[in-house]
């Protein structure tokens, strides 16, 4: 299925290929990268090479969601985050996308550059973050999660999993519309590792196609997570193979974006399975 997303200065054609957004964490606590990027220059140095590397997207984010995460406050989160952004916005032309729930947040970093809202409690947490998308006509990523970061891997259950994760989307793709949303500019995550079991994972990734019936771009963020540790070992590069390989079934059961921390070996994977999908070889694609 072929989406066109277009806004501002940016057009991505989501059939045409598989886009990697590349995960930029300005934070001390992510469960992979946490402290790394803390420091501007270094998480700013680090963006531009994301964007040398072939990102599509740069997701920046200031407060880590990981399961029984700190909450921060949104002045904490908006120190760490624009300076970041406003200094890689002059540098990159690429979008910038800015991951927080908290609008307070996502309206500075629109005024510093950012050009998308990724929000992982899909509106749920800030009644007026969908307004805000609303008014300054940029997409969103809405996801589904079971709880808070604080509690949503506290026994998660399902009764049906693909089926509420697809009741979930569509009720709020269709509350997102109705606060003046672009049907076109929402992208819909079924929060791989958000309230989430090692099993409710797999499953997900095994059924993504069932998600087509949402009619929306779908994005997934599997990068490094604890499932894939817990099935091939818990060293870094174990998990990074564990990532290309969840990303390479998702393209083929029908994602379009995927966010990743390696997004030079994402980029790989991709123009790899993109073409299997295609069945033809075109070095030059």
């Amino acid at each position: 299925m072929s989406f066109l997303l277009k806004w501002k200065n940016f057009c991505l054609d989501l059939g045409d290929r598989t886009h990697i957004m590349g995960i930029l964490n300005v934070t001390p606590d992510s469960f992979f990268d946490g402290g790394r990027y803390l420091n501007k220059e270094k998480a700013v140095e680090h963006g531009i090479r994301l964007a040398e590397q072939g990102a599509d997207i740069i997701d920046v984010g200031g407060e880590s969601t990981r399961p029984y995460s700190r909450r921060i406050s949104a002045q904490e989160e908006m120190d760490r985050v624009i300076p970041v952004i406003e200094s890689l916005a002059n540098q990159v032309d690429i979008p910038l996308s800015i991951d927080t729930y908290k609008s307070e947040v996502a309206r500075e970093a629109i005024k510093a550059g950012a050009s998308m809202i990724n929000d992982i409690s899909a509106f749920r947490f800030d009644s007026k973050m969908a307004e805000l998308a609303a008014q300054e006509g940029i997409p969103v990523v809405l996801m589904h999660m079971k709880g808070r970061p604080e509690n949503m891997q506290d026994n998660p259950e399902y009764e049906d999993l693909m089926g509420e994760i697809i009741s979930f989307l569509r009720d709020v793709k269709q509350y997102a519309i109705k606060k003046g949303i672009k049907e076109e500019h929402i992208i819909l995550d079924p929060g791989i590792g958000f309230g989430k079991r090692p099993e409710h994972n797999l499953e997900i990734i095994r059924s993504l196609n069932l998600l087509s019936e949402l009619n929306s771009p779908i994005l997934i963020g599997p990068s490094n997570k604890a499932f894939i540790a817990r099935i091939v070992g818990t060293k870094a590069e174990d998990r990074e193979t564990g990532t290309m390989a969840v990303m390479a079934c998702a393209i083929m059961n029908g994602t379009h974006i995927i966010r990743v921390h390696n997004v030079e070996k994402a980029v790989k994977t991709a123009k790899i399975v993109d073409a299997i999908k295609r069945a033809e070889y075109d070095p030059l694609h």
